[in-house]
Order: structure tokens, then C-alpha cells, then sequence
């Protein structure tokens, strides 16, 4: 008999303890760990591409749903800092008979700023530079998880008009190729 797999969510902003806490997981959960930044940088160096890092997601999510069907656990170690991605997402494990745990990661500016510093003096490879700005705006962007989507409580969302699943909203939010 197969165990029920768990999809692990990874939501917050840059350096704040994402893929520390996915590692963790990857080895604790027996998950399969997929991190965006790895394959953007593998693939692209210090470029660092929308377009591409849309695809780069949507390729991992494939890959992890499909670890998901094949009874593993996931860990998907990127920001999903929109609710739609994350309701995309618990669908989809749902849709697998997959349960989801949804894990968030926030710091004070400053703790983020520190951090990120840090990471560029000693692992400049693994990031890209980020300006303060960047991090308020995108501070600004984040929709923060509820209580009822980080304990799994709250229903899905229904998909945004003009989608009449799930799954379609995925391949318009991951396109398959960069355009």
C-alpha cells in the first residue's frame, strides 16, 4: 500500500529561510526538493529572466506532480507569493489525492536585508544582488497566506474569471516555453 504524499509549500519573500526550511524538509519528509534559483542559475548565471523563471517553475511543478502521482513527497522552494499560485497548487495536489503543507517564511526588513548580505559576501553564486527597493516593492506585492490556507481549513479558491480550472490557469501562469 502507498503512503498518502504530501506536497510541501515554501511561501515568503528572498532570504528568509525558504530553502533552509526545504532542505530540512527534503531530508526530514523524504521529499523531492525543487528550487527555481538552483536551475535559473545552472541555466542562466548571473541572468536571472522572468520569462524563464516562469517556465523553470512551471517545469518543476510537472516534475512535482508527477512525484506526487508516483507517491513521493515534494518540496516546491519558491516564493508563491500569490494566493492563486498556492490555490493552483493545492488543487492540483488535491486533484492527486496529495495532502499540502503550506509553509510560511517572514523576517523584518532589516533581517531580510542582513541576510541577504551575507548571502552576497559569502555564497554570491546562489543569488542575484536585490536593491532595498526591489525588496519593498516586492514586500508590498506578497499576499500573505491566511491562517486557513497555512493549517488547510480554508477552501480552495475557485480559479480567477476567464479560467474554468485550475489546471488551465497553471499553464497560462507557467507557460510551457519561453515566448
Amino acid at each position: 500500500m502507498m503512503r498518502q504524499p504530501t506536497l510541501f509549500l515554501t511561501v515568503g519573500l528572498p532570504c528568509t529561510g525558504k530553502t533552509t526550511a526545504a532542505r530540512r524538509i527534503e531530508i526530514e519528509q523524504e521529499a523531492l526538493r525543487l528550487t527555481k534559483d538552483e536551475w535559473v542559475k545552472a541555466l542562466y548565471g548571473h541572468e536571472n529572466p522572468p520569462s524563464a523563471g516562469d517556465v523553470i517553475e512551471g517545469r518543476l511543478i510537472q516534475i512535482g506532480l508527477r512525484a506526487l502521482e508516483l507517491g513521493n513527497n515534494v518540496v516546491i522552494d519558491y516564493g508563491l507569493w500569490s494566493r492563486d499560485e498556492r490555490s493552483a497548487l493545492r488543487q492540483a495536489a488535491a486533484d492527486l489525492g496529495a495532502m499540502v503543507e503550506m509553509r510560511y517564511f517572514k523576517l523584518t526588513p532589516a533581517e531580510q536585508r542582513r541576510r541577504l548580505d551575507q548571502r552576497q559576501a559569502e555564497a554570491p553564486h546562489t543569488t542575484w544582488p536585490m536593491s532595498d527597493d526591489e525588496l519593498a516593492e516586492w514586500a508590498a506585492n506578497i499576499e500573505i497566506p491566511t491562517r486557513g490556507e497555512l493549517d488547510g481549513s480554508e477552501p480552495i479558491d475557485d480559479p480567477p474569471a476567464g479560467f474554468a480550472t485550475w489546471d488551465e490557469w497553471r499553464g497560462y501562469r507557467w507557460p510551457p516555453s519561453v515566448s
